[in-house]
This record gives C-alpha cells, structure tokens and sequence, in this order.
C-alpha cells in the first residue's frame, strides 16, 4: 500500500502579493533622510551627535550618506497591515516592494555603516589624523 502526499502548488511571489509573506513589515519600522555627504571635521562631529540619539544609525550607499531613524510607524498593526491603509501619505502610496527587504537585507547595499557612536568615532580617527588634537 502506499500513501500519496499532497504537494501543493508552489506560489509566485510578486510585487502584488510580496507584502503578504514579509513577517515584521521591515518596510514600516524606520525612516531615511538622505542627507550631504560629510567632509570636514565639522561634518562628522554634527553626524556624531545624531548617532549619541537612540536608534539613530548612518550609512553610505551608491546613493549617498543618509541618516537611518530606527521607529515603528504608529499605524502599524499587530498583523503587519496599515491601520490608515485608504488614507496613507503619499510616499507610503509611492513605495515599490519591487526590490525590498523581503527580497534581501538593506545592509547588504551599504557601503559604510555605522550603527553607533563608537564606529563612526573609529572611522572619524582613521580619517582625520589630528582627530582628537
């Protein structure tokens, strides 16, 4: 005797239905503000302050240098849909889930990172020889 198991089709994962097997709405827990690539000393100490703030990190990408604010949109619900879904702002209506989280990790794209104080202070020393002087 033996026994036949079911196999289930396997499913296309789109753009269309992408945002139905993302677990944790990656997409909607932080903000990006793109911002001028420091230079100077200056630059970096202004960049320093910002990253002492909680969940504040900076990266550099084939963009540029952004300032990365780790927070949860207040509209996010406990099963990853938008509680303002009809009436979101219009960046949240222009995203594209093209290429996104699901598909793989943002850091994968960083050229630079810096999660906190101290590994941008690291850097700031390398960079700039008469950093502490």
């Amino acid at each position: 005797m033996s026994i036949t198991i079911p196999v289930k089709p396997a499913i296309e994962i789109t753009s269309e239905n992408k945002c139905n097997f993302c677990t944790g709405s990656i997409c909607c827990t932080y903000i990006t503000q793109h911002i001028d690539t420091p230079r100077s000393k200056s630059d970096f100490e202004h960049l320093l302050w910002q990253i002492s703030h909680e969940n504040i990190r900076v990266y550099k990408d084939e963009d540029g240098w952004t300032l990365l604010i780790e927070t949860k949109c207040l509209h996010l619900q406990i099963d990853g849909g938008c509680g303002i879904y009809e009436n979101r702002p219009t960046i949240c209506r222009d995203h594209t889930n093209d290429y996104c989280e699901y598909d793989a990790p943002s850091e994968d794209g960083f050229e630079l990172y810096f999660p906190d104080y101290a590994t941008l202070r690291t850097y700031c020393m390398k960079r700039f020889k008469k950093w502490d002087k």
